[in-house]
């Protein structure tokens, strides 16, 4: 089965080609969320026609098309129900219709992570577990989880992917989503900028003169022993880990998954991570392993054929 898939970021959407668990091409266009989905759309279509020409592949030779989305999606419709900021107009877009009237073919709709997770867990660091959790650290803070083989969905199709809005500072950042010290607004890229000008050493920092603050820049600087960086550093670490042992307080993983963007950084976060489930994770049987995923950019695409193969089996035009 050929499949086009996208996995929207808040940064960056990535789009491919995939075949039978494989990419056959891969690229990727500034995601400019603030200017919404529907402007978009073009590009998307322009950027897959062109990925289709590099495939060799006519879209007559495709059966679907999969987007990875940062929001709720609502089980069996496919809808979106919150954009938490990102392409605030997704929720009014008629997504469905637009894929049959641009491309001829029915589209599955998922959470970023919980594809992420999939493709992870079909094809990378989660294979031959039951019983996994994937953290998806980049522009904002997504979760998915696999219990006993299953991929946990819920009631409305938020199970398992709000570990980002899990409070782990009461009274702390408000968040997008209207609560006060989720992860997502103590420790992620969007919410980078705004907890570094709130600290008294940032006017003398280094950051301060940063076009663009990321966490690369921050554990650079934190390494060169910069008190604002190290701060930045310290407090996203802990709160980062704290997240991790909540999730395993909650889900009982085997395997804990890291992935996102800011796993670049992978030498500064996968040990930090690793020691604070060590020595706050109450796992009497024993410990949960936190590994890094395996497929980067390629784990939401590569999600793309089972959902589209579900939605298929379901007789969803």
């Amino acid at each position: 089965m050929t499949v086009l898939a996208a996995d929207l970021g808040g940064t960056r959407i990535k789009l491919g080609v995939v075949r039978d668990g494989v990419l056959l091409a891969q690229g990727s266009c500034p995601a400019r969320a603030r200017k919404g989905l529907a402007r978009q759309l073009p590009v998307l279509r322009s950027a897959w026609l062109d990925l289709l020409t590099q495939a060799g592949v006519g879209i007559g030779d495709c059966a679907g098309m999969a987007l990875a989305f940062p929001s709720v999606v609502e089980r069996g419709t496919g809808r979106i129900l919150d954009a938490y900021g990102k392409y605030r107009d997704a929720p009014g877009l008629d997504l469905a219709g637009w894929a049959k009237d641009a491309f001829g073919l029915p589209l599955a709709i998922e959470n970023d992570a919980r594809m992420a997770l999939l493709g992870e867990w079909r094809h990378g660091a989660g294979r031959g577990c039951d019983n996994v959790v994937m953290v998806t650290l980049g522009t904002g803070i997504g979760t998915a989880a696999v219990l006993e083989g299953r991929l946990i969905q819920g009631c409305h199709g938020q199970g398992g992917i709000l570990g980002g809005h899990m409070t782990v500072r009461h009274y702390g950042e408000r968040c997008v989503c209207g609560n006060l010290g989720c992860a997502e607004a103590e420790a992620s890229t969007v919410a980078l900028s705004g907890l570094a000008a709130r600290l008294p050493s940032f006017d003398f920092s280094p950051l301060r003169k940063a076009a663009t603050l990321n966490y690369a820049i921050v554990f650079k600087l934190a390494a060169a022993g910069d008190p604002c960086a190290v701060a930045l550093r310290d407090h996203s670490l802990w709160v980062w880990g704290a997240m991790a042992v909540s999730l395993i307080h909650a889900y009982d993983p085997e395997r804990l998954i890291l992935g996102g963007g800011i796993m670049a950084s992978a030498d500064v976060v996968l040990p930090a991570v690793s020691d604070f489930v060590r020595r706050h994770a109450h796992t009497p049987w024993g410990q949960v392993q936190v590994m890094q995923g395996q497929l980067g950019d390629r784990a939401a695409l590569l999600a793309a054929e089972p959902l589209v193969r579900e939605r298929i089996r379901q007789g969803v035009p």
